[in-house]
């Protein structure tokens, strides 16, 4: 039977060296959950955490597909471990939508934080920057286009105690962020959001900027995962080294 699994160490030899962060902060029991199979042997498993499921061990069928009845998913990000895996997927859901993903390695040295400062100073005077707060983190849970700068808080304690961003205020309006998405013992896995009708102004690089600088200051890194070209070249200009390609798959389970 398919279950939750508390004894993490009875799968966490499956994930060995997949440099995954919400594989970490589902292995550290900070966020997350990793599910598998006890009546197979723990042969397989699943991290699953926000939007991204990590598919690891033996393909199979059942795990893949498997969804708790109390957390019902709709759209998903299937990452597979393995070659055997992505042929399962592809098999199961004929509409999976199969992307390249980009990682960036987790150094913290590779940081240029006067030139990062810099590009804080040159905002605007008709913008402002801001940590995110309660009001703040309310505000973004209210908008489409930016709840997953604090989606994956159920609370706003739970951010206080685990998150980080800032935003970009226009007047009032939040209109960019940069925050965690996730949280791991060591970091968070970063979130960079723009309201459509100020993108190309510079905003989200400025946000990164600025939560980088404060994530140095406490001494944990903002890893970066880029879902497409365009967010890998932000990673690049914010000074991230790029280190592998790799396979994934959107998948609406309606």
């Amino acid at each position: 039977m398919i279950k939750t699994i508390t004894e993490i160490q009875l799968v966490s030899h499956l994930f060995e060296g997949w440099d995954e962060t919400m594989i970490w902060s589902c292995l550290q029991g900070i966020m997350g959950n990793i599910y598998s199979d006890a009546d197979k042997g723990y042969a397989s498993a699943k991290a699953v955490l926000g939007d991204f499921c990590c598919l690891a061990g033996t393909a199979d069928k059942e795990l893949l597909v498997y969804q708790p009845a109390n957390k019902k998913q709709g759209f998903i990000i299937l990452v597979p471990q393995t070659k055997e895996w992505e042929n399962l997927i592809e098999k199961t859901y004929s509409k999976a939508n199969k992307i390249k993903r980009y990682a960036f390695k987790k150094h913290m040295d590779c940081f240029d934080i006067p030139k990062l400062k810099q590009a804080v100073t040159n905002l605007d005077n008709d913008f402002s920057i801001q940590m995110i707060d309660e009001d703040i983190y309310n505000k973004c849970k209210s908008k489409k286009w930016s709840v997953d700068l604090v989606s994956q808080y159920n609370t706003y304690e739970m951010y206080q105690q685990l998150g980080l961003g800032v935003v970009i205020l226009h007047g009032d309006e939040i209109v960019s962020g940069a925050s965690s998405y996730t949280t791991y013992d060591s970091g968070i896995e970063v979130e960079i959001d723009t309201r459509e009708d100020y993108r190309r102004k510079g905003l989200a690089y400025i946000a990164a900027s600025e939560l980088i600088i404060e994530c140095c200051k406490r001494n944990i890194f903002p890893s970066w995962d880029a879902h497409n070209s365009e967010s890998a070249k932000l990673a690049k200009k914010l000074g991230y080294i790029h280190d592998y390609e790799y396979t994934a798959f959107e998948v609406d389970l309606g």
